[in-house]
């Protein structure tokens, strides 16, 4: 058993000092949004801190779509299921290809190419809204769910090549070596060795860019107008268009579009904490 001294029970006292604010700093949001969402209409804004008829008739409301503001909720919750799985997937390919290429195939400008990508990151990506709305425009790609899926990998693409990058540099080159010795081509070293000894580094790159697309939404504002084509982020926006808005649906709604992203991040979790820590640093 590890013995306690002052100097262990001061940091953790400090650590619980710190922590336990930021954890309720944290928590006070998502409790706000569970309280509005099963409290009935009326008193919704009573400013009690727990509703005195608790309901789960929002939801039904939200699923069965019996609200003029969620007539196309389950085409546009779909959207945005296509729309982020899209960009992972896409990301995921465009990461990989372009770290393997640097990184193992050594190709000339390569690692030229990736810092100027990253140098993009210098400009806020709401300052590239407007110029990535007029390319869109000249390739009529505006309100289609193309524009929005290109815009999303161009912005993720750069940092998920880096981290690929740094994470490929640590793999030894001896197996490159004895893989090209036994006759493998550059297109089976990539399937047979880097991809199987990447999954952890791929797992946390396609998941970021997964969850990036999925909470995008000034781009999918801009890009998309169509409402059977707009993601739901983009709709829950039209809620706060009245003056009476239905905060208990807004809240309810916000609620059910917030589960997938969470889930996906606790499914995958293990994935992105060694994947991102491995293309973190450079040994």
């Amino acid at each position: 058993m590890k013995r306690l001294t002052f100097k262990t029970v001061t940091t953790e006292a400090k650590l619980l000092l710190i922590g336990i604010p930021v954890l309720l700093w944290t928590l006070i949001p998502v409790y706000h949004m569970v309280l509005f969402a099963i409290s009935p209409r009326d008193s919704a804004t009573s400013g009690r801190l727990w509703p005195t008829a608790p309901t789960l008739d929002n939801f039904r409301i939200v699923f069965q779509q019996k609200h003029f503001y969620l007539d196309h909720f389950w085409v546009q919750l779909g959207n945005s299921l296509l729309i982020a799985v899209a960009v992972g997937v896409l990301t995921l390919f465009v990461a990989t290809t372009a770290a393997f290429a640097i990184s193992r195939l050594k190709v000339r400008g390569g690692r030229t190419v990736m810092n100027m990508a990253l140098f993009t990151y210098f400009i806020p990506a709401a300052f590239l809204a407007v110029p990535m709305y007029k390319t869109m425009g000249n390739y009529g790609l505006l309100n289609s769910q193309w524009s929005l899926i290109l815009a999303m990998v161009t912005i993720a693409s750069p940092y998920c090549i880096w981290v690929l990058k740094q994470a490929s540099d640590k793999l030894p080159y001896e197996l490159d070596e004895a893989a090209r010795m036994d006759g493998a081509s550059p297109l089976q070293l990539f399937r047979l060795v880097y991809l199987p000894l990447m999954v952890p580094s791929l797992v946390a790159v396609g998941t970021y860019s997964l969850l990036l697309a999925w909470n995008e939404y000034l781009y999918a504002f801009l890009l998309l107008s169509n409402d059977r084509s707009v993601t739901l982020a983009v709709a829950l926006g039209n809620f706060l268009a009245a003056d009476d808005s239905p905060w208990e649906l807004l809240m309810a709604t916000g609620l059910i579009y917030a589960l997938p992203p969470a889930a996906i991040y606790y499914a995958f979790k293990r994935y992105m904490v060694g994947g991102l820590t491995a293309g973190a640093v450079k040994s």
